[in-house]
């Protein structure tokens, strides 16, 4: 099964309850920035951070890891998973996203078999309204 398909199923589905669990976090709050240092994450597992988004939001974001990892950003339309932020084998990233439409965004994170350790700093900042 793709990562897509993973992602769909376990977080969208809730078939995988281990993944649920990734997927449920505190809400961001605008201006404040989340630091998370040492985050484990197991072999083939992953470690989600969601947030509601709308267009002339910014989310902000910077990661660094000790082994690679896959990474994106991502949101659900029906049974699909759009990508609109993709990187295969990183131990590091950082930049800005800015939501075309208003989704539930989510940063992911999937170790491979030797798992991960995260390090990460995600900051929204919403649009003036």
């Amino acid at each position: 099964m793709s990562r897509a398909a993973r992602v769909g199923h376990a977080c969208g589905a809730g078939l995988l309850v281990l993944a649920l669990s990734a997927c449920a976090s505190e809400t961001l709050k605008s201006g404040t920035p989340r630091e998370v240092m040492g985050h484990r994450i197991n072999p083939y597992e992953l470690h989600e951070e969601c947030v509601k988004m709308t267009p002339g939001d910014v989310l902000d974001y910077h990661f660094t890891t000790q082994r690679p990892v896959a990474f994106n950003i991502h949101y659900h339309e029906g049974k699909s998973v759009i990508l609109p932020v993709s990187r295969n084998n990183v131990t590091s990233d950082e930049g800005t996203y800015q939501p075309l439409l208003p989704q539930e965004y989510c940063l992911m994170w999937e170790a491979g078999r030797e798992g991960a350790i995260l390090d990460y700093r995600v900051k929204l900042i919403r649009a003036k309204r």
